[in-house]
């Protein structure tokens, strides 16, 4: 007999928004300690496994704690923020404040797609914010016709980090590359909005997106922490079955979006995307990519913004055709426990080696909302393999070996 483990992960009224920052290391720096060992109950012959997560009050955290918000307000910046480095003294023109109205914007039109396309499910919606400045907006649409969980959240995060999380979040080539300068805690400033979305469906793929943007806010000229800004994100997709319509489609678009800004993103952005979602223990890709993006901060400040926005804007076209395609085909149960079985994948990934995921966790982040890109349900199978020429074969080769789509 197999032995099968599933791993189920629920949702908090109280949750708050990805922290949307990055991160190069998943070294330790003196953190909190998050996960405790999880609890196993048996449940039908299956061992089932929820994670308790909490924040060791013996140790500092880096962001302030959150306070749960009745209704939205019009910005999370601080009154006195009066500027990333453009648009200074005029906070509604700054980079921040105009990435902060993008995202919320994009917040608001995926989740009306999905609403639609979902045609039962409704997204639950948690406010909150911090006393220093900052807050998010989390939402969550759960057990729905179509999608088994989608989050939607979006977040603006005032913080410090120490020394180590600098070096380890700071954009390559900086001034703080040397190794001989030390920096002490360096405050930093954070938006972003994060999406992971499972259908229930197992011909219906998995559609990660984020697009953050990031500033260290150190003193200028302070010794070893120069001010920095950069862009960050992407958008991915992770079926459990091959439709290359779908996935040339899908790929189709994110290449009509950075050919808009330069030629060379796409080919650029989707190599980077293909390395970065790799499981090393495993020796496979997530899923079939799509395009991914770090550190960029060599290019024009406002053409980053517009590149982002528009990234941002193609998740819409880019995903609901192919879920309305596949939302309503019929399917086994062999079919539902492939995808079980690719879903632990996605946990395993997002668990190890996400930096957004391993960021909020070293510094503190809400809990509930750092794992609700985790699925309801995901399976583990000792030593299973597919069948050779069976498309859960050619959907692990493709993971394996990844290929150009258009």
């Amino acid at each position: 007999m197999m032995t099968t483990a599933i791993l189920s992960s629920t949702h908090s009224s109280s949750a708050s928004a990805f922290p949307p920052a990055k991160l190069h290391s998943s070294s330790s720096y003196g953190a909190p300690s998050i996960l405790s060992l999880p609890t196993i109950s048996k449940n039908s012959g299956a061992s089932r496994l929820r994670l308790r997560a909490q924040v060791s009050s013996s140790s500092p955290r880096m962001i302030e704690k959150e306070t749960v918000e009745s209704h939205r307000p019009d910005t999370f910046l601080r009154d006195s923020d009066n500027g990333s480095f453009s648009g200074a003294g005029n906070e509604s023109n700054s980079v921040r404040a105009r990435f902060e109205k993008m995202i919320r914007e994009v917040q608001d039109s995926v989740c009306s797609a999905l609403e639609a396309a979902d045609g039962e499910g409704k997204f639950k919606e948690d406010v909150w914010s911090r006393p220093g400045g900052g807050g998010g907006i989390s939402r969550v649409l759960q057990d729905g016709a179509v999608f088994e969980k989608a989050g939607v959240n979006v977040s603006v995060v005032y913080g410090n980090m120490p020394p180590e999380a600098y070096r380890a979040a700071k954009p390559s080539g900086s001034a703080a590359d040397n190794g001989n300068v030390k920096a002490g805690h360096v405050p930093f400033f954070a938006a972003g909005i994060s999406s992971v979305l499972h259908p229930k469906n197992p011909f219906a793929p998995t559609l990660h997106f984020n697009y953050r943007y990031f500033e260290t806010d150190a003193p200028k000229d302070a010794p070893g922490a120069p001010r920095q800004w950069w862009f960050g994100g992407g958008t991915d997709l992770t079926p459990s079955y091959i439709f290359d319509e779908d996935v040339k489609h899908f790929h189709s678009v994110q290449k009509s979006a950075c050919d808009k800004f330069d030629p060379s993103f796409y080919p650029r952005f989707k190599k980077w995307c293909d390395d970065y979602f790799y499981i090393k223990h495993r020796g496979e890709r997530r899923g079939l990519g799509g395009i991914f993006f770090d550190d960029l901060n060599n290019y024009d400040q406002e053409m980053l913004l517009s590149f982002a926005t528009e990234c941002a804007n193609s998740v819409i076209p880019a995903y609901i055709p192919i879920v309305e395609k596949r939302k309503d085909t019929p399917f086994t149960d062999s079919h539902k426990e492939w995808q079980q079985l690719r879903r632990g994948r996605y946990v395993e990934f997002n668990l190890v080696y996400d930096r957004g995921t391993t960021f909020g966790l070293k510094t503190g982040g809400r809990i509930e909302s750092i794992l609700v890109s985790l699925p309801l349900t995901a399976r583990w199978e000792y030593t299973h393999q597919p069948e050779e020429g069976s498309e859960e074969w050619r959907l692990l080769d493709a993971c394996i070996n990844p290929k150009d789509w258009i």
